[in-house]
């Protein structure tokens, strides 16, 4: 057994010198072991000496900086990836995969897969549904970690050595849109946590992340890994607290997604973040802010927000001592990206009617509903509300009618079918959703059309109205109403 303690001291001295050879600490070490051995403790070694592997097979210090904001915007889902996906369907069904009964069986399980999405079912992956699943939701949450990801690079709160937990990992969408959104001199220590058969798939594709992206896959529930299973303990990879945890699409099918996700919780680091995302739909996205807001609040125990958890993005708290009780439907939309040539395939192969349209095993909209969790109470922007100059939105029954000024986060894209342009926003506080209606767009309000997803904007004289048909309030923009962007 090689002296891990002589590698560490050898490495630490060296790593100030000039790159580290592993044939050249063999020769310091008592023994002589065969340089490859070497190596391979390296490996094991670099999170914690903070060293990545170079092409050459030397190692060299991680830059301290953060990871700086990529520039995430990925038009495909690249094609060592989809290579991939091909590659284990051929290995399943062989080269004609998307035809006859084998294809036949692929779409009859993504239909089944889209239909237990819609309606809240339980759902169980065998291979095929997992093959089914990679399909028709690879590429869209590839792209969804990195646009959600910027929420945290751009206050430069990502190291450039990450401890990650990605707790359902599936066939590993997340996974490989977190390798490439982080930068080539990244380290990282990968923890799956993924209990079903999409763990063939996520193995063979996580043979295509590079030598510094470390993974370990744990064939277990996120409850047993976690220690909530009555009698078991946590798992011992949960000793070390992870810089970021994920939940990527997972939340609505946990029984007690409020109790795994206080558990991952407690697994964090101190300054490091919980990542949830998850499908735009209705459901699951009021299902996530739920989540979002029990942890927050403290488990609704009345003592107020902060008590677990901060949120830091996007659906800030404005008014510190407001709990907002609104549905909170909330989602960010991204570029589509170009079709795979696997969901093509498929779709192409699909047995049609006169009447049918062809695209029912296309998936390629980026459009998601996310939250970030921290518990040291940073947040993306420090802004907050004064009664002095802004009305709150829970009060907005008594403004019905009236010009107020307003201070809210931007939670939509236009929501409007060409008419004027809607909104959805929030303070914190609403019990009701709120919508800013833009009538006529000025210079002086244009920031409303300009603003992103999750910006801050101070709404001066905007008219509040009671819209009876969707049961909302609308604060009407018009030519007497200015519109600042506080915080992008």
């Amino acid at each position: 057994m090689i002296d891990r303690t002589a590698v560490r001291n050898n490495a630490n001295y060296l790593r100030n010198v000039r790159p580290i050879d592993p044939e050249e600490i063999a020769e310091y070490i008592e023994g002589a072991p065969h340089p490859a051995v070497v190596r391979e403790t390296l490996r094991e070694e670099a999170f914690d000496l903070r060293l990545r592997e170079r092409e050459d097979g030397a190692f060299v210090p991680v830059e301290e900086s953060p990871v700086d904001p990529p520039g995430w915007a990925p038009e495909a889902l690249p094609e060592a990836y989809a290579f991939a996906v091909e590659d284990l369907l051929v290995r399943e069904y062989g080269a004609n995969w998307h035809r006859g009964e084998s294809g036949d069986e692929l779409r009859e399980r993504v239909r089944r897969l889209k239909t237990d999405y819609l309606y809240e079912n339980e759902v169980e992956y065998d291979r095929v549904a997992a093959l089914g699943y990679a399909i028709y939701h690879l590429p869209a949450y590839y792209a969804t970690v990195g646009y959600v990801l910027d929420d945290l690079t751009e206050n430069g709160l990502l190291d450039r050595t990450l401890r990650v937990l990605d707790v359902g990992a599936g066939v590993g969408g997340p996974a490989l849109g977190l390798h490439d959104y982080l930068p080539d001199d990244a380290v990282v220590d990968y923890h799956a946590v993924e209990p079903s058969a999409a763990t063939d798939v996520l193995d063979r594709l996580l043979e295509e992340t590079g030598r510094n992206f470390r993974t370990t896959v744990h064939e277990a529930t996120a409850e047993a890994f976690l220690g909530l299973d009555e009698g078991e303990e946590a798992d011992p990879a949960t000793d070390d607290p992870f810089d970021l945890v994920l939940f990527g699409n997972v939340l609505s099918e946990l029984a007690d997604p409020v109790a795994v996700a206080d558990a991952a919780l407690d697994a964090l680091a101190p300054d490091g973040s919980l990542v949830a995302f998850a499908p735009a739909d209705r459901n699951t996205a009021i299902g996530l802010r739920r989540v979002e807001r029990a942890l927050v609040a403290g488990d609704g125990d009345g003592a107020g927000p902060g008590r677990d958890a901060e949120i830091y993005s996007p659906a800030l708290r404005l008014w510190p001592d407001a709990i907002p009780s609104d549905p909170g439907w909330s989602f960010d939309v991204a570029a589509d990206l170009a079709v795979p040539p696997f969901q093509r395939r498929l779709d192409e192969a699909t047995a049609r009617g006169e009447t049918d349209e062809p695209g029912e095993f296309v998936n390629v909209d980026v459009q998601f509903a996310y939250s970030i969790l921290r518990r040291d109470g940073t947040r993306r922007v420090d802004v907050e509300a004064s009664a002095e100059r802004c009305a709150r939105m829970a009060g907005s029954e008594r403004h019905v009618t009236d010009r107020v000024n307003l201070l809210a986060v931007k939670l939509s894209h236009d929501l409007s079918e060409g008419d004027n342009a809607l909104y959805r926003v929030g303070d914190g506080s609403q019990a009701t959703d709120h919508y800013l209606v833009c009538t006529r767009e000025t210079a002086l309000n244009r920031d409303l059309r300009e603003a992103g997803y999750g910006s801050v904007v101070f709404v001066e004289n905007g008219l509040v109205l009671w819209n009876e048909d969707e049961g909302a309030y609308n604060v009407v923009v018009d030519d007497e109403t200015v519109v600042d962007l506080v915080a992008p």
